[in-house]
């Protein structure tokens, strides 16, 4: 059975900085697009970063150039790393395989002013 499995959420100041992570397991992860995206109180999920079985990587415009959507393919691991963050990016983060509709749990990121 597929599991995602999210964690390193928690309360951050703002321009401070947050790695979350997403343990894979039941899937062939080294083949499998994996995304993260978030969720804020009262607004629709959104995609934050993206990246493909080959590491091409894309991002929402909101977080370019402040966070780095990377996978260790080794430890079936899929990572995001958060610089500068802003109270807007306060939301549930979750990682997902969309094309299979495998989603984790989520991890919640607090970022305050």
């Amino acid at each position: 059975q597929v599991q995602l499995v999210e964690s390193g959420g928690g309360l951050v100041q703002a321009g401070g900085s947050l790695r979350v992570s997403c343990a894979a397991s039941g899937i062939i992860f080294s083949i499998n697009p994996m995304g993260w995206y978030r969720q804020a109180p009262g607004k629709e999920r959104e995609l934050v970063a993206a990246i493909n079985s080959g590491g091409s990587t894309s991002y929402a415009d909101s977080v370019k150039g402040r966070f780095t959507i990377s996978r260790a393919n080794a430890k079936n691991t899929l990572y995001l790393q958060m610089n500068s963050l802003k109270a807007e990016d306060t939301a549930m983060y979750y990682c997902a395989e969309p094309e299979r509709g495998y989603w984790g749990q989520g991890t919640l990121v607090t970022v305050s002013e």
